[in-house]
């Protein structure tokens, strides 16, 4: 999954430069994660890697720029 990350942080760090990289692969993994653990709970089946990728991407072309607003609560 590595390569995917670095991708979508590179896709994300493109769109929106007020991330840091590791704020930006923050994002992305937290994207990746929610979407993956919704879909599963919803019960469809898994769709691999590229599936996920497809889905985050998309979601980063959509909300990226705006993304930096979102305040994060630290647990």
């Amino acid at each position: 999954m590595q390569p995917f990350f670095e991708k979508l942080k590179l896709e994300l760090l493109a769109i929106n430069p007020n991330f840091s990289e590791d704020e930006a692969l923050w994002w992305v993994e937290m994207l990746w994660t929610d979407f993956e653990a919704s879909y599963a709970k919803a019960g469809y089946p898994y769709r691999g890697n590229e599936y996920t990728y497809d889905y985050v991407s998309k979601q980063i072309k959509q909300h990226g720029a705006s993304l930096h607003l979102v305040e994060r609560k630290e647990r």
